[in-house]
């Protein structure tokens, strides 16, 4: 019996254009920060290596510091061999970052680079098959030609994969498809155990078999991922197969949708925000639908910018949010404006109002908006929201 790690979708010195300049880097730095989670479970649980189904990193051209700090964590448990794969954020071309003085200056002994698609015997008695990329735009199933060129033994062998399947793709053209047909034959013909994907963010098991998975990235990276932040311990036995996803993911994206036409409904958009447990390491998208007065609209945009100062990020989602500035008597109340200001008030009033015209309608609420938070703050404080 033997056990591994398999993970994949690293994607080591990624960066995300919501993220500010202090958000940016701890993002970052939890992505390496994982690389010595995975080590240490793997070594909590028996395993004896760790491969890794593609994108170690995010570009070939990643910042030197990514590397020797991605290298460092894995040598940080040298009992456990890391295989990596190269997949199509960082292929095998003239550029690659596996190949640059920096990572083999860096790379520690239990690190293996699965270059070509040689069987690697490991010490534990697996056979660790890579299908490399080595251009962006493959023009076959790497998988399948891999799996069809092995011999159907039964040896205990995991081929280590990168890319789409046919099953789940929205490209049936795509010539490097990997057909998932195709490797459950091989595998039932005993060329491989377990086929090891990476390409996909969240944790998918393919086909019938329960044999061929993705493991999803072990760090989220956009709010589509359905379960992403696991790896996968994989128990080979005989003739037997055992999988257990295992979350070690410390971000978290968030996408909620809230209909708001009063202080309560406002109410319940804070309480969603104070109720997550690591606002540091949450990434929010908020979708705001309905109607409110000036006074609570503006409320709510102070409360939003307080709660955005704890959180990884804070984005209203443009295209799914419709929040209208009615102003009520009150608001304008507040106000007490006189004169040509009133004037000018009411006819913002009046345009925030037009139905048949939302462009107009939502640059007047704006304008609203921004008059309410001059008039109502104390003179010579810029509260509110920005």
């Amino acid at each position: 019996m033997a056990r591994f790690v398999h993970t994949a979708d690293w994607q080591l010195g990624m960066t995300r254009h919501f993220l500010d300049d202090d958000a940016q880097p701890r993002f970052s730095g939890a992505r390496i920060d994982v690389i010595s989670s995975i080590g240490r479970l793997a070594g909590e649980h028996g395993c004896d290596f760790v491969v890794v189904g593609g994108d170690v990193f995010e570009t070939n051209y990643v910042d030197l510091q990514v590397v020797i700090r991605a290298l460092d964590a894995m040598g940080s448990t040298p009992e456990v061999r890391f295989y990596l794969l190269p997949g199509n954020h960082d292929p095998l071309d003239a550029a690659s970052v596996f190949d640059s003085p920096t990572f083999e200056e860096h790379a520690p002994p239990n690190v293996v680079v699965l270059r070509d698609s040689e069987p690697v015997r490991d010490p534990s008695g697996i056979e660790v098959v890579g299908a490399p990329w080595r251009t962006k735009r493959p023009l076959e199933d790497l998988v399948g030609t891999v799996l069809a060129s092995l011999p159907p033994d039964g040896a205990p062998r995991v081929v280590v994969g990168h890319g789409a399947v046919d099953t789940l793709s929205p490209d049936p053209e795509d010539p490097a498809l990997v057909r998932v047909a195709d490797a459950e034959a091989a595998i039932a013909e005993g060329r491989a155990s377990y086929v090891a994907l990476g390409d996909r963010h969240s944790s998918t098991e393919v086909g019938e078999s329960g044999r061929i998975m993705y493991s999803g990235a072990p760090e989220p990276t956009d709010y589509d991922e359905v379960e992403p932040g696991n790896v996968i311990v994989v128990e080979l036995d005989e003739d037997r197969i055992g999988t257990q996803r295992h979350r070690v993911a410390t971000w978290s994206f968030e996408r909620r949708h809230f209909e708001v036409t009063c202080r309560e409904d406002c109410d319940e958009v804070v309480a969603f925000i104070d109720s997550l447990p690591d606002k540091q390491r949450s990434i929010v998208k908020l979708s705001l639908v309905g109607q409110l007065s000036l006074e609570v609209h503006a409320d709510l945009e102070r409360r939003l910018e307080d709660r955005a100062a704890l959180l990884g990020a804070l984005e209203m989602w443009q295209r799914h949010s419709d929040l209208v500035t009615v102003p009520d008597d009150a608001d304008l109340g507040v106000l007490d404006l006189g004169g040509y200001a009133l004037t000018a008030t009411e006819d913002l009033r009046a345009m925030a109002q037009d139905t048949d015209d939302p462009d107009t309608a939502a640059c007047a609420g704006e304008a609203l908006r921004l008059l309410y938070r001059l008039a109502s703050s104390p003179a010579g404080t810029t509260g509110g929201p920005r």
